[in-house]
């Protein structure tokens, strides 16, 4: 396999604080998450914002990395990508799981590495194809 791509984000929290401030946080979530996301997102204690605010700018960081490294092979959207966490046993790796409509995008495989630090998300995906 080659490298199809490899792309970055970084996100700076407070902005997706103030964006959840300027809209409903449900309405941003449903614009940004896919439907598995969105449930995980709906389970957590709607108290805890500072859990529920770095879960949406993981995933953020994650969708905007996966578009800059499919671009211009691909033109996902939000909802196209879904990011699992790390499992809670560390079992699994972190990855990304890909809705693409295009044929092609089938055979491709995600890595996908995020690391988060006090106001900041920082996001790498690296995309193989054959």
């Amino acid at each position: 396999m080659g490298i199809l791509g490899i792309g970055v984000d970084i996100v700076h929290v407070p902005r997706v604080l103030r964006l959840l401030e300027r809209r409903t946080p449900a309405k941003l979530a449903h614009r940004i998450l896919s439907e598995k996301e969105l449930s995980v997102w709906n389970g957590l204690p709607s108290e805890d914002q500072a859990r529920r605010t770095r879960y949406l700018a993981v995933r953020w960081g994650v969708k905007e990395a996966a578009y800059k490294a499919v671009y211009p092979a691909a033109h996902p959207t939000w909802k196209d990508f879904t990011f699992h966490s790390l499992s809670g046993d560390g079992s699994r790796k972190p990855f990304l799981e890909c809705h693409l409509k295009e044929r092609e995008s089938l055979s491709w495989k995600f890595h996908t590495s995020v690391s988060h630090d006090g106001d900041y998300v920082f996001a790498t995906v690296l995309v193989e194809a054959p």
